[in-house]
């Protein structure tokens, strides 16, 4: 692998003797053409916020330490606030210093792993929508008692868009239902979820408009079955949040066991465990 990486910094030396910015300059060539994108796990230490919006930080294991660096630009998306000790999974490109000479990796997403990770990060969310007022008990709307036309978001596979339906139909024969899909877990399942919930809104916004009163949607669904923290992870994120408290139809939020509580569960409008 070092000879197809520096094979053309190999070829510079030939030439005869080069300065320091030269070689600095090929060496970070040849990184960045080959590390364009990495994972990299570890700790956090040294995590220092720069007043420019950046954060500077370093990635360690037992047995080497990796500078990183994350612009304003790329940790505006990520969803926690990292701290010294924690276990990240970075995902970036590598690049130099060259006024240091210190290579060092551009992070571009910052993700918690384990337990303790990921509930630091849940509280840090939880915490910091609480104080902007999205979980305000004024916001709550009331669910309608006889709900005609029910939305629901969940996986299309998974056994709870089954156990809601098989709910709605033992209690009445009267209600439409209208379901978006969605992945309920992985990486892309938060922007999923928040899609199929706009798309829903959108329905309703347009049969609004057009004063076709019984294609409205009386209330809104959005869950999946049980599962570890990183199983529900998807509706920890914020974006999700969003959605659903920006929802124009009031929204149960039913995700997972009586136990589970996710951001989710804060957003929406009233919180019921998966049937």
């Amino acid at each position: 692998m070092s000879q197809p990486l520096f094979a053309a910094l190999f070829d510079e030396t030939e030439r005869g003797p080069m300065t320091v910015s030269e070689l600095t300059s090929a060496v970070r060539n040849a990184l960045e053409a080959r590390f364009s994108s990495v994972w990299v796990e570890g700790e956090i230490s040294n995590f220092k916020a720069h007043s420019s919006g950046h954060w500077y930080f370093t990635i360690k294991d037992e047995g080497a330490q990796l500078r990183a660096k994350c612009f304003r630009s790329a940790n505006s998306r990520i969803r926690f606030r990292p701290t010294d000790g924690l276990h990240v999974r970075a995902r970036g490109r590598l690049s130099v210093y060259e006024a240091r000479g210190d290579y060092e990796l551009i992070v571009e997403s910052l993700d918690p792993v384990g337990a303790g990770a990921l509930r630091i990060a849940f509280e840090q969310l939880r915490d910091r929508l609480q104080a902007e007022g999205l979980f305000a008990k004024e916001l709550k709307r009331p669910l309608p008692v006889f709900p005609r036309r029910v939305g629901i978001v969940t996986s299309p596979t998974g056994a709870a868009i089954r156990d809601i339906l098989n709910v709605i139909s033992r209690r009445t024969r009267t209600v439409h239902v209208l379901f978006s899909p969605a992945r309920v877990q992985g990486d892309a399942a938060g922007s999923d979820i928040a899609r199929a919930v706009r798309l829903i809104n959108e329905h309703h916004k347009r049969a609004a408009r057009a004063g076709l009163s019984d294609d409205l949607i009386d209330v809104l669904i959005v869950g999946r079955g049980g599962g570890s923290t990183e199983d529900l992870w998807a509706f920890n994120q914020e974006e999700v949040a969003r959605a659903i408290r920006a929802s124009a139809i009031p929204l149960i939020s039913a995700v997972g066991h009586e136990t589970d509580f996710t951001i989710a569960d804060f957003a929406a409008d009233l919180r019921a465990a998966t049937p």
